[in-house]
């Protein structure tokens, strides 16, 4: 019945977002599947860590959309979240639900769940806000090199506090709703660590791509924005975004359990 319930939740969750495009069919199909077993087998305490992820990053990416818009260019996909977008983002965290219904006297499968969460999230963030910086970011790996916004790779003050605080976004309530306030901290860290490392696949072996027509530096692929064929510059072909995000959040739980299971 749980499941059935969940099921139902999660498909009119998915349609009203697809309704406000904040996903596409197979982002909603692939969202249906997540939220279902978050739902059904989870509960209520996991359904709320998940759309506080889902409605905050949703959120983010439709703000300052006109002072973001030249800024499509670089990213592989726009603010409509595909099947892709949607495991690349939370298939880690769906797979500490199973966890936990496996050994449902464990705290593990939260902690995993929740430092997958905080990973992304924080990603997310800093993405989106870290954009809004006045200054040029730095490349990740060489600190001194200054690098156009929306760069893979690229850092800043302004957005690694963004990723701070979409991390510790996720790690309030996972606190809370545990009753346990020492994972406050160790969820904000694993978030923030997590997001660092997207960006450090981003600036090493992330895929890139280049557009001889308008000379840029471009995620898109196989046609840029202005629908040019891109060109493979550097990186593992096959590690494009999505699977950044997925390293991303496993970094985070990563981080999560090597400090839990120290201490």
């Amino acid at each position: 019945m749980q499941l059935l319930l969940g099921f139902l939740l999660a498909a009119i969750i998915a349609y009203l977002a697809y309704r406000a495009h904040s996903l596409n069919v197979s982002g909603a199909i692939a969202a249906t599947a997540v939220g279902t077993i978050v739902f059904g087998l989870g509960g209520w305490a996991w359904a709320i860590l998940l759309m506080t992820f889902f409605v905050t990053s949703s959120a983010l990416s439709r703000a300052f959309k006109s002072r973001k818009q030249t800024l499509n260019e670089k990213f592989s996909k726009g603010h409509e979240r595909d099947a892709g977008q949607v495991f690349g983002n939370g298939g880690l965290a769906t797979a500490f639900v199973l966890v936990h219904a496996l050994y449902p006297e464990s705290i593990v499968g939260w902690v995993g769940f929740a430092a997958a969460l905080a990973a992304v999230n924080a990603d997310t963030w800093a993405t989106e806000l870290g954009v809004l910086n006045p200054s040029p970011p730095r490349l990740i790996t060489d600190l001194r090199k200054r690098v156009e916004k929306g760069t893979s790779g690229g850092v800043s003050l302004f957005g690694t506090f963004a990723s701070l605080t979409g991390a510790a976004v996720i790690a309030l309530p996972a606190a809370l709703l545990a009753d346990n306030w020492s994972l406050f901290p160790l969820i904000t860290f694993a978030g923030l660590a997590g997001s660092l490392f997207d960006s450090f696949l981003g600036a090493t072996v992330q895929a890139m791509y280049y557009c001889p027509a308008d000379q840029k530096e471009t995620e898109k692929h196989p046609l840029h924005t202005c629908g040019t064929v891109t060109m493979h510059i550097r990186g593992w072909k096959w590690l494009d975004n999505d699977w950044v995000n997925f390293a991303c959040s496993a970094a985070g739980v990563g981080v999560a359990m090597l400090t839990f299971l120290v201490h």
